[in-house]
């Protein structure tokens, strides 16, 4: 089993509820990779027998740090309609909730359709040497990144005056893409003020959001392709900054768009 399926794996604990396990290979700085954890949170829904549609939306709110060990997840229905149905949930360990999110549920309708933004200029990630792994981080080595611009910057590099980052990334090994995998590589990239200030330094997300465009026929077709994604902020202040991102088939597709506030140090 891929490691991204084994961090997924779990298990029916009566009441909609599902019992799952921190893994060593998603640790990030402090607890494991947010990622993971929004993955988890969405296949959690997936997993219940009433659930209605495919993802829409999800929001992931990162209360406090989740240890390693056993963690208990609850997901309530609290609205069914014809078209979508809305989720909460919690993840706890030892009765402290330490994640909390909602997710809309939805059936697709042939309509009209138009994407009035384009996915930025890159080489083929054939043409890209794969980035290794900066600081330790664990988790790193479960993805295939290939950086176009705003690679993690060296310290002899300095700052940067724009905080875009975009790459090509991929599971590693390759594993065909759903809707789990996609909100993982929704939260692939490093905090921006990193590249800003060209260091490294206490930060992590709040909160994120979500919003899947691709329907499952165009989840399929990705395959295990790499994803082309692309994240800036907007504004720096009081010790947080906001980001936004989208990932791309290499069709040109767009996948989904996610946005997040991120707290930081410094």
């Amino acid at each position: 089993m891929n490691c991204f399926d084994t961090a997924l794996d779990l298990q029916p604990a009566g009441d909609g509820r599902l019992r799952g396990r921190t893994m060593p290979e998603w640790a990030n700085m402090v607890g494991p990779f947010g990622g993971i954890t929004a993955a988890t949170l969405l296949r959690a829904v997936e997993l219940q027998p009433d659930r209605h549609g495919r993802p829409i939306a999800l929001t992931v709110n990162y209360l406090a740090p989740i240890v390693d060990g056993d963690f208990m997840i609850s997901a309530r229905a609290v609205k069914t309609n014809r078209s979508n149905q809305h989720w909460i949930l919690q993840l706890s360990q030892d009765d402290d909730v330490k994640t909390s999110a909602t997710a809309v549920f939805g059936l697709r309708r042939d309509t009209w359709s138009a994407t009035e933004i384009v996915p930025p200029p890159a080489p083929r990630p054939e043409e890209i040497t794969r980035s290794r792994p900066p600081f330790g981080l664990v988790w790193f080595d479960n993805y295939d990144m290939r950086f176009v611009d705003g690679a993690f910057p060296a310290p002899e590099e300095g700052g940067s005056e724009v905080s875009t980052t975009t790459l090509w990334v991929r599971d590693n090994p390759p594993r065909p893409m759903d809707f789990a995998a996609l909100t993982a590589v929704c939260d692939i990239f490093y905090p921006r003020v990193y590249l800003r200030l060209g260091r490294a330094l206490p930060a992590g997300t709040v909160t994120m959001t979500i919003y899947f465009h691709a329907d499952e026929p165009e989840i399929r077709s990705q395959g295990d392709d790499f994803v082309l994604a692309t994240a800036r902020a907007h504004r720096f202040s009081g010790g947080y900054l906001d980001q936004t991102a989208q990932p791309w088939g290499r069709s040109g597709a767009l996948l989904a768009t996610t946005h997040q506030f991120v707290y930081f140090k410094g």
